[in-house]
């Protein structure tokens, strides 16, 4: 991929005529909706629908527009209910590798970053780039003690060309949302909000620094797991330096180079890690695929990149995990139930067709026995809701995600691993994880007591004195009382206006009767000017009718987009 769009930002006009080309080349229906499931299959090799071909050159624009779209892809590819499989499986695919840039501008970069020359700050730094991407490269070096490390460096200049394609993703965005169906039903630019706060944190190497400390700590009980440790005396917001791990990617060792490696366990910790991570701590790795976990030569699995990380709030990890434990069960309706309960129904939310699709493919997952994956199951399921329209919060998409991506690694580290069956096997410790009473939570629940002790007996007095006095008023707002007035008060000047009317022309036409006085085509003066009168009265009733009523639809339309999105 060309490097024109890191070294030089373009100009919004430039950027703008090249998303103008994105769009007229795909802006087709079928982008922004589920494509359908047909009949919920599981694995198979037919191959997902949608069309693969203008997929694959969606996922080629985005790679040859930069950065900021590569990243925004990868986003997109955990959206199952925003996009057809085709389009998610393409996206999936998207690699930002890049040719890397010189080593005089890493040299100053981490220089000015750290404040001291490189040779002060290391005893070796290798000029040669062991991994380069379009956001930074990774270079080996020693530090001064002797430790090995891996120096992550930001690509000059990137910070700009994202902040110059957000502010023009943003112009565009609104104006979907204002002008489009897509944007109100949908709300592209509430979900770029989220795309930017996620991309401004994987541009801030201090912010990974920390996620990589707290999934370190959460590795700690796992001997079989290994997360690299930042050096924070070589970190800044654009320099990363880690310990360096050697290993191999899980996806290039083969079979027989597993046969050395006892993987079972590595897989039992790594499956047990995830749940942990997702439902107990509440944080997503969301960018979990099996080339960020590195077989190394002790036999253990280090997990490496961790610059996007999502939270998963309280409520929604409670969600999740009766989510997952119905799907266990078997149990489609509740299955159903934890899905509605967690996602924002948009104005077609069918609730009876969506329960009943929802028990047939869990069923049709169970009977799938071991075969089938938890995380295939929730990937469905968010395509099933999106088609349903019911919007899923985006944590449950990248759940999913993560889970779909843990599984391809479990399964090539150990085919016979089931997920389903270590899910059941730990629904106790789940369950125990779930009604556990968080610290923070059981302090703020003592500070509502105390509250409402406090407040009570003063709350009991004033509402007994009301009471007493006749003043106790109960109000309830069950409609919109200033919205039903203004469309009263419009049907009454509307139906007034056409009495006036209809009194007008009547009386014009008892007048067109009376014999004598100056007359135009054989009609008296008076009543032809009443009669124009009402004919213009009515041009004008007519034209305030339509233009007010469309103005008021197009007002709904908006209402309903807002409250549809998610």
């Amino acid at each position: 991929m060309s490097l024109t769009h890191s070294a030089d930002p373009r100009t919004s006009s430039v950027r703008y005529r090249d998303l103008a080309r994105l769009v007229w080349r795909h802006g087709r229906s079928d982008l922004l909706a589920d494509a359908g499931l047909g009949q919920f299959t599981f694995g198979d090799e037919d191959g997902p629908p949608g069309d693969r071909d203008k997929a694959e050159q969606l996922a080629h624009d985005l790679e040859a527009l930069g950065p900021t779209f590569v990243k925004l892809g990868q986003l997109l590819s955990t959206r199952y209910d925003l996009l057809p499989p085709a389009y998610t499986t393409a996206l999936a695919r998207l690699q930002d590798e890049v040719e890397p840039f010189a080593f005089d501008q890493v040299q100053e970069i981490v220089e000015s970053e750290l404040g001291a020359e490189i040779r002060h700050l290391y005893a070796d730094f290798d000029p040669e780039p062991i991994a380069a991407a379009s956001l930074g490269q990774v270079h080996r070096a020693t530090l001064r003690n002797g430790r090995e490390v891996a120096v992550k460096v930001q690509r000059p200049g990137v910070r700009d060309v994202v902040r110059a394609d957000m502010e023009v993703l943003g112009r565009l965005a609104a104006t979907a949302d204002k002008r489009t169906e897509a944007g109100r039903r949908y709300g592209l630019e509430k979900l770029l909000g989220q795309f930017g706060r996620s991309l401004a944190g994987e541009l801030d190497y201090r912010r990974e620094a920390r996620n990589l400390l707290r999934f370190r700590d959460l590795a700690s009980d796992h001997d079989l797991l290994l997360v690299p440790e930042p050096v924070s005396s070589h970190t800044s917001g654009r320099v990363l330096t880690m310990e360096l791990v050697e290993g191999r990617k899980v996806t290039d060792v083969g079979r027989l180079g597993l046969l050395d490696v006892d993987t079972r366990p590595i897989v039992e910790q790594l499956f047990s890690y995830y749940l942990t991570m997702m439902l107990d701590e509440g944080v997503i790795h969301a960018d979990p695929h099996p080339g960020n976990l590195l077989l190394t030569d002790d036999g253990r699995l280090a997990l490496v990149d961790f610059g996007m990380v999502a939270t998963v709030s309280p409520r929604l990890q409670d969600h999740v995990l009766k989510l997952m434990l119905a799907i266990s069960d078997g149990d489609g309706e509740e299955t159903a139930r934890a899905l509605a309960s967690m996602g924002h129904p948009l104005p077609d939310y069918d609730a009876a067709a969506f329960r009943d699709d929802v028990t047939h493919l869990v069923s049709e997952a169970i009977n799938a026995g071991s075969d089938l994956q938890v995380g295939t199951v929730l990937v469905e399921l968010s395509r099933l809701s999106g088609s349903h329209g019911l919007r899923p919060p985006a944590e449950m998409s990248m759940i999913g995600k993560a889970l779909l991506n843990l599984d391809e690694a479990t399964l090539h580290l150990d085919p016979d691993f089931s997920p389903t069956r270590a899910l059941r096997d730990n629904v106790g410790q789940m369950m125990t994880r779930g009604l556990r009473l968080r610290t923070g939570g059981l302090m703020a629940a003592a500070v509502e007591a105390k509250e409402f002790t406090a407040m009570l007996p003063k709350r009991a007095n004033r509402i007994l004195d009301n009471l007493a006095e006749g003043e106790f008023h109960v109000q309830v707002h069950a409609i919109d009382e200033e919205r039903l007035h203004t469309v009263l008060q419009r049907m009454a000047n509307r139906l007034t206006f056409g009495m006036v009317i209809a009194a007008t022309i009547l009386g014009a036409a008892l007048l067109a009767r009376v014999p004598g006085g100056t007359q135009v085509l054989g009609v008296p003066v008076v009543a032809l000017v009443f009669f124009v009168l009402a004919v213009l009265a009515g041009v004008a009733l007519t034209a305030w009718i339509v233009t007010t009523d469309r103005k008021v639809a197009r007002t709904e339309r908006e209402r309903r987009g807002r409250r549809g999105v998610v």
